[in-house]
Parts: structure tokens; C-alpha cells; sequence
């Protein structure tokens, strides 16, 4: 391997460390530091899960959004990779809220799912990228996709809103924010709750820029190849 490959990789070892220590403390906190909570038990330490899977889904789409802007802007392909591929991992995380939600409610309100407005609207950003990426799998790779997908991007963003403010504008099943409070940040919170649900957000942002590069550096590479192969078939 060349010295300059090897200065590229670098970043990304030191990255996918930074991450995997970050998941270990996180993982310390949450199953060794923290007190189990009094009226919900063992089953609220799903929170520290659920909760940073929502940020980071969240992040990742605002991410989407924010580079479609740029590409319908600017008509860079690198916009459209970002956007791409943060989409991607925003998929993953919203996932992970969908399953965590679950998995959390059924031990409390004895259901596994309500037609709660968070609830619905989470499900209905989850249905956006899904067809969001559903469009790239389906449609030829160029310029037209990418526009389509931008507007797709943009749009779904604006469900965002609606979810952070629905339990606030619409009664429902699903709770008040618990750190972001009219109050101040964790607010009445035991302060080990709020150390370790830092943690876990520090280790799963950690974790997003990890998936970012791996899956950006992925795109490009496919683009390397397709752009190799235009220019051996051009060639004879």
C-alpha cells in the first residue's frame, strides 16, 4: 500500500476507534452507571437507545436535506452522494427508533404500537426515505434521478417539525421530552441520566460520521469504476 493510500485510511481508523470506544462507554453507562429509574424499571434503559436513534435519524435527514438543497443549487454530484448516503443511515436509525418505541411501550402501556401522532409521523418519515431510496434502486443513475430524489429529500425533511412538536400540540400516548424541556436541558432529570444519554448520543454521532465516510467513500469508488468502464468502451 502506497504512504498516500495509507494517510487516507488513517482518518477512518481513527474514526472507527473513536467510535467503538464511544459504543463501549456508552454501553458502560447505560448497563453499569446508571441507576435503574424507580416507576419504569429495567425496561427505561431502552432510552438511551431510542433517544439518540432519533436524534441521529433526525441529523442524518436534515443531512439529506441540506444537500439536496446544495445539489438543485450548485449540480454537484458530491451534494448527491452525501445526500445519498446520509439518507442511507437515517434509514438505519429511524429503523431503530421504530423498534426500540415498541419494545419500550409494550412492558408500559401494555401495547406494542398506538396510533399516537409521534408515533404515526415517525412511521410516515420512515415511509418518505424508504420510498426516497426506493426511487434510486428504481431509476437510472444521472441527473434527473438525483433532482427527483433531491425534491424527495427536501420534502420529507419537513415531517421533522411536526414530530418534535406533536406531543406538545396534540394530546397522545407518547410522553413530554424529557431533556429538551421549556424548563432547561434535562431538567429533573437525575444527573447520571442525563450524563449517560450524552454518552450515547456522543457515540452514536460517532457512529454516523463512521457510516458517512465508509459509505461516501463507497459511492465514489462506484463512480471511479463507471467512469473507468465509459472510457474502455469509448476506447475501441
Amino acid at each position: 500500500m502506497s504512504e498516500a493510500s495509507q494517510e487516507n485510511d488513517s482518518p477512518g481508523y481513527s474514526l472507527m476507534a473513536l467510535a467503538g470506544i464511544g459504543i463501549l462507554a456508552a454501553l458502560v453507562a447505560i448497563f453499569l452507571y446508571v441507576p435503574t429509574e424507580k416507576t419504569e424499571g429495567v425496561v427505561q434503559r431502552i432510552m438511551y437507545f431510542h433517544v439518540p436513534s432519533a436524534w441521529i435519524a433526525f441529523f442524518a435527514f436534515f443531512i439529506v436535506f441540506l444537500c439536496s438543497i446544495l445539489y438543485l443549487w450548485k449540480k454537484e454530484r458530491e451534494w448527491d452522494i452525501y445526500a445519498h448516503a446520509s439518507a442511507e443511515i437515517g434509514i438505519v436509525f429511524c429503523s431503530l427508533v421504530l423498534i426500540t418505541g415498541p419494545l419500550w411501550a409494550k412492558p408500559i402501556w401494555g401495547r406494542w404500537w398506538v396510533w399516537d401522532s409521534r408515533l404515526t409521523l415517525t412511521l410516515v418519515l420512515w415511509l418518505i426515505y424508504v420510498a426516497y431510496l426506493m426511487l434510486r434502486a428504481q431509476s437510472e443513475a444521472g441527473s434527473i434521478r438525483a433532482k427527483y430524489a433531491a425534491v424527495i429529500g427536501i420534502v420529507g425533511f419537513l415531517d421533522i417539525p411536526l414530530i418534535h412538536f406533536s406531543v406538545l400540540w396534540w394530546r397522545g400516548f407518547h410522553p413530554q421530552p424529557k431533556f429538551i424541556t421549556t424548563e432547561g436541558l434535562g431538567a429533573g432529570n437525575d444527573p447520571s441520566m442525563n450524563v449517560t444519554l450524552l454518552i450515547a448520543l456522543g457515540a452514536f454521532t460517532l457512529l454516523y460520521f463512521l457510516l458517512m465516510s465508509l459509505r461516501v467513500r463507497l459511492e465514489r469508488m462506484k463512480d471511479e469504476i463507471d467512469r473507468i468502464k465509459k472510457e474502455r468502451l469509448y476506447s475501441h
